[in-house]
């Protein structure tokens, strides 16, 4: 079984049309609304998907654990990590998992900077990735393109090994330093992001630059 796992915060005007389009490339969507305040559980179940809900609000870690647990019991031989906002394009999944098994490795991560990308915003481009690519090759040990990439897919030894504790943003750092820790097999692979909003927000940067940081403590 092959599900997709979306964390979704407050996301109803393009999740609809995101699990719709996963359903050609996967046997499960399973959305985890992280406390949303508008109707993206509603929206997501309206498409199809399974909808586990956190109560409060807690972070995109914390979310996709929340969707491993359940796919392990669901004993998945796949799980694809997928935005909920509509940047992800899903005709890179089939190519990516077929990359991922002809090269025989546990866990496949997406780079926007192994093909064509254009329109990263520069917060994005000149802090966020500077400072988590620093992060990572200190800490978890492994130096990849776009370690922050939300596009992932994981096989059934990836998510037996990958338990995330880390709440927020620091989970990306943590997949890395628990890649490094279990000796999986790992390999990048491009995929397209599409902007639709160039600026992002100073507070929600600072957001994240905390949460990288936060990544040092990371225990490899």
């Amino acid at each position: 079984m092959f599900i997709a796992i979306v964390p979704a915060y407050n996301e109803q005007q393009h999740i609809g049309s995101v699990v719709r389009s996963l359903f050609d490339h996967v046997d499960e969507v399973v959305v985890v609304d992280d406390a949303s305040q508008d109707d993206t559980a509603a929206f997501a179940r309206e498409a199809g998907a399974t909808v586990l809900v956190h109560e409060i609000n807690r972070g995109q870690g914390a979310a996709l654990e929340t969707g491993h647990t359940y796919a392990r019991a669901k004993q998945a031989s796949y799980v694809l990590h997928f935005d909920g906002d509509n940047q992800f394009d899903v005709a890179d999944i089939m190519p990516a998992l077929a990359a991922m098994n002809a090269s025989e490795v546990d866990i496949l991560f997406g780079s926007r900077f192994l093909g064509k990308q254009s329109n990263i915003p520069w917060v994005k481009r000149y802090i966020l990735f500077p400072l988590g690519r620093l992060v990572n090759r200190l800490f978890a040990r492994i130096a990849l393109t776009d370690a922050h990439n939300g596009f992932r897919i994981l096989n059934a030894t990836a998510l037996s090994r990958i338990a995330l504790t880390h709440d927020g943003m620091a989970h990306a750092t943590e997949i890395l330093a628990l890649t490094k820790r279990h000796e999986l097999r790992y390999m990048e692979h491009p995929v397209q992001v599409t902007y639709h909003e160039y600026g992002q927000g100073a507070a929600n940067g600072l957001r994240i630059v905390k949460d990288l940081m936060m990544g040092m403590f990371i225990k490899k």
